[in-house]
């Protein structure tokens, strides 16, 4: 009964015409940001944030959060048709939905990252309403050690989704790490790997990196072979997607919804880990496994689930904790701050109208996008169709936009053109990628929670065996690296690879 009578307190505060409006704004402005590449939702927020001074709080609540979910539906639609992931939880998606693109199947690649994104969405706003506080307490189990060996299984996982060579997705998790660790070290407040520059003193941006890499890399390459390339597609089909395809899709959007609430819920998974994760897994298990890298559609449906379902199950450790698990809710208890409301477990009890607003606003929002997105995808079908010398300046201009908004300093660009340069050898020496920017983002991560562990059991290591969970983890980690070191499986790969 309570249940009820809190969902129905929801539908009156998100359908109130003011915060429809609202809401409105925030997933359309949400998917614009997500489209264009360079651009994300944590700039976009942190932009936004001064000017929800003055809207009640449930009304800029629902507005940001708005941006951050309508940002992983708009994520995939450059993913997929320029193979530009903005968002780091987008990389995953252009692996399969790319070459979707380049053989004529965009239509349907955008399709099912629609669909799947909105019933995932659908679901994680349901688990966000049942279980909020009993999925919270499950996070509050996770210590440093936990976190640790969590950030020890995404690097595995990782090394499972790479292409070809293992050692090569070995050296790029490592590179990743490096560039990690660049800037103020957590504990002495030292600066390190600097070179006296203070532009690094806080780390390198993940934008300048992330569409160095991704984007001006493979703009090199397809300006080396402008007369070859295979970017644009000639023609491209329906968007209603077959029999076939809807029965290949149901599986792994499931398996990605579920995984992606799960993960989303913990401090360092959210959307980037599950769309990893919930990939790794469906490539592992699918009968369509040798497709993947190769325009699976199933390579699209699974992770734009487990991005989406995991960018709002994150909601519910900031909610019911105060704990932010990315950089997105950071920004989001900083909202809180601005609205003068504590965030934590009083939230829940004080601000009923807020958190359940919330809530419902979610669903209300993804039915939204729905409706925008799916009306839209011939208009961003046809970016294809742009003559690429006229395509190539219009993504440097955006990448450029993107890398320079984040701090405001011209030192992000040259930074974003020498990843451009990095990322270009890289894919001439057949070097995946997509190891490194997990490398780099959960590298500081990574650091903080093992120092942390360490300084709690002072210096004795088997604090992560001697924790269940983190035992968990650790076995979990070194029973699918045992499987991805297999003579027969690392056969494969390289087979795939060289295909």
């Amino acid at each position: 009964m309570d249940l009820l009578l809190n969902l129905a307190l929801g539908f009156g505060t998100a359908l109130d015409p003011f915060n429809l409006l609202y809401c409105f704004i925030g997933v359309l402005l949400g998917t614009a940001v997500g489209v264009l590449p360079g651009l994300g939702p944590v700039a976009t927020i942190a932009m936004l944030l001064p000017l929800t001074f003055g809207l009640p709080p449930e009304s800029s609540l629902i507005m940001l959060a708005g941006i951050y979910y309508g940002a992983q539906y708009g994520g995939s639609t450059t993913a997929i048709l320029i193979n530009l992931p903005g968002e780091s939880s987008s990389v995953v998606t252009a692996i399969d939905g790319y070459q979707m693109a380049k053989k004529g199947r965009a239509g349907q690649a955008l399709a099912t990252a629609a669909l799947s994104s909105f019933f995932a969405g659908s679901v994680a706003t349901v688990i966000l309403a049942l279980f909020a506080p009993p999925l919270a307490s499950v996070a509050l189990e996770f210590g440093p050690a936990e976190y640790f060996s969590l950030m020890v299984l995404g690097l595995v996982a990782s090394v499972a989704l790479a292409s070809g060579s293992l050692l090569k997705a070995f050296i790029m998790i490592l590179l990743g790490l490096l560039l990690g660790l660049v800037g103020t070290d957590v504990n002495s407040g030292m600066p390190r790997y600097t070179f006296d520059l203070p532009e690094l003193a806080d780390g390198l941006n993940f934008v300048a990196l992330s569409m160095g890499v991704f984007g001006l890399g493979e703009i090199i390459r397809n300006l080396e072979h402008e007369h070859t390339r295979n970017v644009m597609v000639k023609s491209v089909g329906g968007l209603m997607l077959s029999r076939a395809d809807l029965k290949r899709i149901v599986a792994p959007v499931l398996r990605g919804t579920g995984l992606g609430s799960l993960l989303g819920i913990l401090p360092g998974g959210g959307a980037m880990l599950a769309s990893f994760a919930s990939y790794t897994l469906e490539k592992k298990i699918s009968k369509n496994g040798a497709e993947f890298g190769h325009g699976a559609i199933e390579g699209v449906a699974a992770p734009e689930a487990a991005n989406n379902a995991g960018a709002q199950t994150s909601f519910i450790p900031m909610l019911t904790l105060g704990i932010p698990s990315n950089p997105v809710m950071a920004l989001m208890v900083g909202a809180l701050i601005i609205q003068g409301i504590t965030p934590g477990p009083s939230v829940v009890t004080d601000e009923p109208v807020l958190f359940w607003g919330l809530i419902v606003s979610m669903w209300v929002g993804n039915l939204m996008l729905v409706l925008l997105n799916l009306p839209l995808i011939g208009m961003w079908v046809k970016m294809l169709s742009i003559p690429y010398h006229l395509l190539y300046p219009a993504i440097i201009a955006f990448c450029c936009i993107g890398a320079f908004s984040v701090n405001n300093n011209p030192f992000d660009v040259f930074a974003m053109a020498m990843f451009g340069a990095i990322g270009y050898a890289l894919i001439k020496l057949d070097f995946e990628p997509a190891p490194l920017l997990l490398g780099f983002v959960l590298g500081p991560m990574l650091e903080e929670n093992l120092r942390r562990a360490m300084l709690i059991s002072r210096g004795d290591p088997t604090v992560f065996v001697t924790h269940p969970l983190s035992l968990i983890l650790l076995l979990m980690s070194a029973a699918l690296l045992t499987v991805v070191l297999l003579p027969s499986i690392r056969k494969k790969r390289e087979e795939a690879f060289t295909e």
